[in-house]
């Protein structure tokens, strides 16, 4: 599968070439028929974009243990306890990074989490090959992340066709007008704008604001990265947002799921009678 807006280099091309060669190695170990198998036998898919669409604050707290901007975010990592914090704080979802490499993640996390909660869980990794979806679906995994910079444009309609065929609805990721109009064309239903550049790390909350009136109104838009306070949400859900992942803020905080659940009660408290599907997004 070809790349899409991917310059030689790069943060994110180093990081998708690592990635290739560890799911190449991997399919030697483990086959795609013994992974569909697998499948076959996990637990029934939760509707990821079902639980983003509440008429509510819809956070997706993140559980990552490291990144490659900030290096180790959490050294007391309990993606099960984790979990059940954010799910008592009432996120909306998860996001668990699965990376080895440069986030320091496992597809264990992802299983340790999910198990521990009734919320549905994305997984959010670099997904390249329809191997990896199929190896999401026997993890147990509810959604899972696609890069629009990192795919080309038949990939990303066969990856979508195949989450559908799975029960699973992926997050579909932008970070230009040009990466959004590509993924609205494949079909993408659950568009994330994220505010961080994959090719520098750099980060600009302006990115959301840009781009969100070019999201149509029965498609579910996700704002990412950068995002820490109550005002920030509040802005972002009056201009037209669904949802936010929230990561890398959380797992920083002492007690994470006692942060988030503060985040949402100020969020709504200023957003009033402001509910999810009146948003001021025009067309």
């Amino acid at each position: 599968m070809s790349i899409a807006e991917t310059k030689p280099g790069t943060i994110l091309s180093r990081i998708l070439e690592s990635r290739r060669a560890e799911v190449a190695r991997r399919q030697r170990i483990m086959p795609e028929t013994v992974l569909r198998i697998a499948a076959g036998k996990a637990d029934a898919p939760r509707d990821f974009a079902q639980a983003l669409a509440r008429d509510k604050v819809n956070v997706i707290a993140e559980i990552k243990k490291a990144s490659p901007s900030a290096g180790v975010l959490r050294r007391d990592f309990e993606p099960a306890a984790l979990a059940r914090a954010f799910e008592q704080a009432d996120a909306a979802a998860l996001s668990v990074l699965t990376e080895e490499e440069h986030f320091q993640g496992t597809l264990a996390h992802l299983r340790d989490a999910r198990a521990a909660v009734a919320l549905p869980v994305l997984r959010k990794d670099f997904v390249v090959d329809r191997w990896q979806v199929w190896e999401a679906r026997a993890a147990n995994a509810d959604s899972f992340l696609l890069i629009a910079a990192a795919l080309d444009d038949a990939a990303l309609a066969d990856l979508l066709a195949l989450g559908r065929e799975l029960g699973m609805e992926a997050l579909v990721e932008v970070h230009t007008a040009g990466e959004l109009e590509r993924v609205l064309a494949v079909g993408a239903r659950v568009v994330g704008v994220n505010n961080r550049s994959l090719h520098t790390l750099d980060v600009r909350p302006e990115t959301s604001l840009e781009l969100v009136d070019m999201i149509p109104d029965d498609r579910i838009a996700v704002s990412e990265s950068g995002l820490r306070s109550a005002e920030d949400l509040s802005k972002l859900r009056a201009s037209g947002f669904d949802a936010f992942l929230i990561g890398e803020s959380l797992m920083r905080e002492a007690e994470p799921g006692a942060a988030l659940g503060r985040l949402i009660d100020a969020v709504s408290a200023a957003s009033g009678d402001l509910g999810a599907g009146s948003s001021d997004r025009s067309r």
